[in-house]
């Protein structure tokens, strides 16, 4: 069977200034895959490849077909919703409109997504009418989640969903995702939090300075001392 994503050999960069170099990876469907490295390795690059954020070679494939042609809007009606670092929610719109925002790709259902969606966050139906930019960095960062699930995504793509959240936040998020996962959905999660990260997944890629250097399961990738010193940080 084939991959749900595939990456082969993709490339990308800013401007003049190259990114990632030859970046191949698989996630089957199902999976919780992590992509982990350090600051400018090339992970938050490599999610926004995916999503067609920025400019590529190289080809990613999701569900069998081609994407690496595809703008963002195709690439979300494909099935891929992305949950980009600083969570991106718009702040002076209400928790309603950025949950609306996150359906934009489908026609009709919002009422029963926002249902189902508060079923995983009770708070959003209670507070559908306050700004965004009231809401505490946790609130937000489960708002953007629950917005990226309006779109009934395939597969979603997770940068760095624990940054700057209290521990306890942290926990809530993940047992989210997890619960998530085991219903069906897919998650291809960048963190720079390898060890919260190993806990989640089942396999895992290292990048460095733009291209991958390790990949294996997480149970391999945690007991091995000399990869946590040298690439995962504990």
């Amino acid at each position: 069977m084939a991959p749900l994503l595939e990456l082969s050999a993709v490339s990308a960069r800013y401007g003049s200034v190259p990114v990632l170099h030859d970046v191949s990876l698989t996630v089957d469907e199902g999976e919780i895959v992590a992509v982990l490295g350090a600051n400018g390795a090339g992970k938050t690059t490599t999610l926004r490849a995916i999503s067609g954020t920025v400019r590529r070679r190289g080809a990613i494939a999701f569900a069998g077909r081609r994407i690496d042609r595809h703008g963002p809007a195709a690439v979300a009606r494909a099935g891929i919703a992305h949950v980009p670092e600083g969570r991106g929610t718009f702040s002076e719109l209400s928790v309603r409109d950025n949950l609306r925002l996150g359906a934009y790709v489908r026609n009709g259902g919002f009422a029963e997504d926002l249902e189902r969606v508060a079923g995983y966050f009770p708070w959003l139906a209670e507070r559908g009418n306050q700004p965004a930019g009231t809401l505490s960095g946790g609130e937000q960062q489960m708002l953007a989640l629950a917005r990226a699930l309006m779109a009934q995504p395939r597969m979603l793509l997770l940068d760095e969903p624990s940054l700057g959240l209290a521990p306890v936040v942290v926990a809530e998020l993940f047992r989210i995702i997890r619960e998530l996962n085991e219903r069906g959905l897919t998650v291809l999660v960048v963190e720079q939090n390898a060890r919260l990260a190993l806990d989640a997944a089942s396999r895992a890629y290292v990048l460095e300075t733009g291209r991958v250097a390790l990949a294996g399961t997480s149970e391999e990738l945690a007991r091995d001392e000399s990869l946590r010193r040298s690439y995962l940080g504990y």
